[in-house]
Parts: structure tokens; sequence; C-alpha cells
């Protein structure tokens, strides 16, 4: 339990912050979950630009946010292209 008012509000904006940036996890992982299983299942035709860039979008504001480091989401966005263009390619 908290004992100073500066207490108490620095442990519920750790919480307030701690929800949003779940949310926000949650955002970022589900999109390139979805993107994967859309890769891995559809024709490629079905699979265009907008799908890829609205994903890479996400990435890059988890990046900005803080949620992942710089280097993680280059690396993502680098493994989910390379599958995207070996897929088109067959």
């Amino acid at each position: 339990m908290a004992n100073t008012a500066q207490a108490t509000k620095r442990a519920h904006q750790s919480q307030a912050r701690a929800e949003h940036n779940g949310a926000q996890r949650s955002r970022f992982r589900t999109a390139v979950k979805n993107l994967r299983k859309n890769i891995e299942s559809k024709n490629h035709q079905e699979i265009d630009a907008k799908d890829f860039q609205a994903t890479v979008s996400i990435i890059d504001k988890s990046v900005t946010k803080g949620l992942i480091h710089p280097n993680k989401a280059a690396r993502l966005k680098s493994r989910l292209n390379r599958n995207l263009r070996k897929k088109v390619t067959k």
C-alpha cells in the first residue's frame, strides 16, 4: 500500500500505462499474426500491398511508442517481406 499521495499517484499511473501498453502490444501481435496467417493460407493474389503496409505501419508505431526495440522491428519486417515475396514468386 502506498504511504504518500505521490506514491499512490505513481502506482495509479503505472497501472494505467501498463493497461494501455498491453492493448497496444496486443494490437501489434494480432496484426503480425494475421499477416503471417494470410501469407501461409491464402493465395498470393489475396494478400495485397495494403495488408503488408498496414502491418508495417503498426510495427513502426510500436517502435515509436517504445513497445519493441527498433532492431526487432527491422528483423520482423524483413522476415515478413521475405516470406511474402517467397509466396508471390511461387
